[in-house]
């Protein structure tokens, strides 16, 4: 694998004071960052969430979405419990990039979902890859994960590459109106484990 470490330094949030750790993979020329809170290093299972970039729901507050959501709750989460990581992979749009998700944003404006649209556009539904992970976790010197996700694809893909997973911590947060059918999606064609969607309110 040719991801490797850069460098780190504080990252002071309103959540905490974390430790950011930036990789580059050589091979694709993406950056990735881990940001870190306490001794991740002990052997102990570490609670975690690999959270794929979303710009438009990290950055632009977009309601189409939970990803924006998903991250402060992560965050949150590692800060209360004083311990934890969280990795941020550059893979906009489940792995199309930013334009192209915009393509399908455009395609689901029209009525598609949001794995119809990726799949009009040539793409499969989910194009995603951790591989990136496994030497980001080796080099921060965690053996095992209790993984922030409700994804049950994303616990299969890492097992692939060899990483622990000694829990699956639901992550539910974002419902809202605008993205009620997003998620039912994710839940009805990608198995998504999201509980009770119905707390979205109608518009």
């Amino acid at each position: 694998m040719s991801v490797v470490f850069v460098a780190a330094s504080k990252l002071p949030t309103p959540f905490g004071v974390f430790t950011m750790h930036g990789f580059l993979d050589e091979e694709t020329g993406k950056e990735h960052v881990a940001l870190t809170l306490g001794d991740v290093a002990d052997g102990a299972p570490v609670l975690g969430r690999l959270h794929s970039e979303c710009l438009t729901g990290d950055a632009l507050f977009s309601l189409r979405c939970d990803c924006g959501a998903q991250l402060e709750a992560a965050l949150a989460a590692i800060a209360a419990e004083g311990r934890g990581v969280l990795l941020y992979l550059r893979q906009e749009g489940r792995g199309i990039g930013l334009l192209n998700k915009i393509r399908a944003y455009e395609l689901q404006d029209a009525g598609a979902d949001t794995v119809e649209a990726n799949e009009r556009l040539g793409f499969s539904a989910d194009q995603r890859d951790y591989a990136m992970c496994r030497p980001m976790l080796d080099h921060l010197g965690i053996r095992e994960l209790r993984l922030m996700t409700n994804n049950p694809r994303k616990l299969k893909a890492l097992e692939v590459y060899g990483i622990h997973l000694a829990e699956r911590v639901p992550l539910h947060s974002g419902l809202n109106p605008h993205n009620r059918h997003y998620l039912a999606t994710k839940a009805g064609k990608l198995g998504h484990l999201l509980g009770n969607l119905h707390q979205a309110e109608d518009e």
